[in-house]
């Protein structure tokens, strides 16, 4: 009986010590911290939050997540991936966190752990400079493009529901969308409106934003691993906080969108 009671001891210790290192590991603010680094992925597609120019990474993202990333002490490596990639890559470990901008819905946040609001996402149509929409609803019986598997996607869709009938082309990244539109081929593109009024604003000559939004009052965000990255997040909205209250946040809304705008320091409802 001593034998078998030492066994079982053993085995229950062998236990406790893997749930306490199962624990530790799920710690993922802990592991980034003890590497040094944190690798996100993002799509380099997706001006002005993420943009290549001459091979190198720039944009909203970038700017804002290396300050996040000097508040944590850690340095950030970046990598380039397809949308359609990037949150499945999340969920099987390729990488620490998601950069590229997502749009903070209910069904995401039942599968992934949101930061606070990094930017507005609301959706909003772009047309060519020129082109006959004047409102959001101008767009019944139109071609629009829209990037495949995204919030913006879903918005277009129920609106399209709504106003009586769209034509949805899906595409994989949005600057196939807009040189389909600058072409002909698409009357409009639906996209946020953050992202439409930058580039319309750089080529004025070539697009315009049909004006107001027509989506709901939606946000970007970035996105962990549910659970495991709940303290990775929450160290980012407390550096996302100070990034506000110091004045960089608007910094880098005016260098990037051209105005500053406030933003929630409390997660909103979706």
């Amino acid at each position: 009986m001593t034998l078998r009671l030492s066994l079982k001891s053993a085995l229950f210790g062998l236990s406790a010590l893997a749930l306490t290192a199962s624990g530790a590991l799920a710690d993922q603010l802990s592991d980034i911290k003890a590497a040094g680094k944190i690798v996100a992925a993002t799509e380099m597609h997706y001006a002005p939050f993420d943009m290549l120019e001459k091979g190198e990474y720039v944009g909203f993202d970038r700017d804002l997540f290396d300050e996040i990333a000097k508040e944590l002490g850690v340095t950030p490596e970046y990598q380039d991936l397809p949308w359609t990639s990037i949150l499945p890559g999340l969920e099987v470990n390729k990488f620490d966190f998601v950069l590229a901008p997502v749009t903070m819905t209910a069904e995401r946040a039942e599968r992934y752990a949101f930061t606070l609001p990094i930017s507005d996402s609301t959706v909003a149509f772009v047309q060519r400079t020129g082109g006959d929409m004047t409102a959001p609803e101008d767009a019944k019986g139109k071609t629009v493009g829209v990037q495949k598997g995204t919030a913006q996607q879903a918005q277009l869709e129920a609106y399209g529901e709504k106003i009586g009938g769209i034509k949805i082309k899906e595409y994989g990244t949005p600057d196939e969308a807009y040189a389909d539109l600058m072409t002909g081929r698409l009357d409009a593109v639906a996209g946020s409106a953050p992202l439409l009024d930058y580039m319309a604003k750089s080529r004025p000559e070539q697009f315009s934003v049909v004006k107001p939004p027509f989506g709901k009052p939606t946000y970007f965000a970035w996105v962990a691993r549910k659970g495991e990255g709940d303290s990775l997040v929450a160290a980012v909205n407390e550096a996302l906080i100070k990034i506000q209250d110091d004045g960089r946040m608007a910094a880098l809304q005016e260098k990037w969108f051209g105005a500053a705008t406030e933003l929630p320091q409390e997660m909103p409802e979706l």
